[in-house]
């Protein structure tokens, strides 16, 4: 088993820290795009955020075929290939002739977005020792947040500059040359003991996780608070971009610089995790979203802005311990564990603005902030009984 801080420790979790990094850029890109694209595209509020929703919908279903399957074939392969595919899939978007063809291929590329997420958590559980894989998954989730901030800020920019077309090509390019390096640097696992793939097992093995309470409870906790943290951002844009803020594609996506806040809560969450507990500290994660949530409905932007860096922090602290919590909880078939996860995770996002574009309808970013309390009390009653699990098992 690998230990944390030695050298084969530092170049696996760059590997796959990059490569974290490069798939949250090409998942997010479109997003300060959108109230552009509404205009252009003569499409509804709900219509232009499906660009997200379909990405991270197929980027679920993925997660249940590479999970699986990587139990049985192995991990690096499918985290290599499916990220070449992902910058192909860009660069493909920057000559899309309609909006139709862009949904068409923010589908696809959602589904080969899946292969990474899907794999990367079981590699470092196969190949990490405990603490080595605590603080593993906090960088790796950490990169999530930094490649979610660069996709919008260099989506934002370059869209100024000339438009979608000149915003996806320089994601896609950005996208190959990295994975050039990725190929390059990800080791080749020591650990791994494949599983001959049984559709019956795969089946058996997912059925399983979901009977595990402690299991079903992480993934509702993960995909609940995603689905308020990542649609929030979708509406915050509609918001700052009408008066009296009015703030260009480019401005919008400096607003992304607030998943720093993210940064810093998932780069911290092990060390705080091992202080205290993961369940404690998934708890106050959603406390601190909560909080986040509030501050935004202040009118001034630098005040709603810190409000966003708040959020970003207490949402990636619980993440990144949910997520690590299901890499260690899981009894066997630790792939199909992180990608139903992930599943979750995604299927939360996707439906996100099924859920708040009602109360955005209703009444602006108050009835969203509204609908982000009701389900975000759900998850702090789920990370409170985990609490409690956790103290019993103590």
């Amino acid at each position: 088993m690998i230990e944390a801080k030695t050298r084969a420790w530092w170049r696996a979790t760059f590997a796959l820290c990059l490569g974290s990094f490069l798939v949250f850029i090409n998942l997010y890109a479109p997003q300060p795009l959108l109230p552009g694209l509404k205009e252009t595209y003569g499409v509804s509020t709900l219509g232009v955020s499906l660009l997200m929703s379909v990405a991270t919908l197929s980027l679920a279903l993925a997660l249940l075929v590479f999970g699986p399957l990587s139990d049985a074939i192995g991990r690096e392969g499918i985290m290599r290939v499916t990220l070449l595919l992902a910058g192909g899939c860009s660069l493909a978007l920057a000559f899309a002739p309609n909006f139709e063809s862009l949904l068409a291929l923010r589908l696809v590329q959602g589904f080969v977005l899946g292969g990474l997420p899907a794999v990367a958590i079981a590699w470092m559980a196969d190949e990490f020792d405990k603490p080595a894989l605590l603080s593993a998954v906090g960088l790796y989730i950490g990169a999530n947040s930094l490649g979610g901030i660069s996709g919008r800020v260099v989506g934002g920019a370059a869209a100024d500059i000339g438009g979608p077309t000149a915003a996806f090509l320089t994601v896609g390019v950005l996208t190959l040359a990295g994975c050039a390096l990725f190929w390059r640097l990800l080791p080749t696992s020591q650990a791994f003991r494949p599983q001959r793939f049984q559709l019956r097992v795969a089946l058996s093995d997912l059925a399983g996780h979901l009977r595990t309470p402690v299991l079903l409870a992480a993934y509702a906790l993960g995909g609940i608070n995603f689905l308020i943290f990542i649609n929030q951002y979708s509406y915050i844009t509609f918001r700052l971009a009408d008066a009296p803020y009015q703030l260009a594609a480019s401005s919008l996506g400096l607003i992304f610089l607030t998943y720093l806040g993210g940064t810093v809560g998932s780069t911290l969450s092990g060390r705080l995790a091992q202080r205290f507990s993961p369940a404690a500290c998934m708890s106050a994660g959603v406390v601190i979203l909560m909080l986040g949530t509030a501050i935004t409905l202040f009118d001034s932007l630098v005040v709603i802005i810190v409000g966003l860096t708040v959020n970003a922090f207490g949402f990636f602290l619980a993440h990144s311990l949910a997520s690590s919590w299901v890499g260690r909880h899981a009894q066997g078939a630790r792939g199909s564990a992180s990608a139903l996860y992930l599943v979750f995770y995604y299927l939360g996002a996707s439906l996100g603005g099924f859920w708040l574009e009602p109360f955005w309808q209703w009444a602006g970013w108050q009835g969203v902030t509204l609908g982000s309390w009701l389900l975000l009390s759900v998850t702090l009653v789920i990370a409170l009984g985990l609490w409690r699990v956790e103290h019993r098992n103590a």
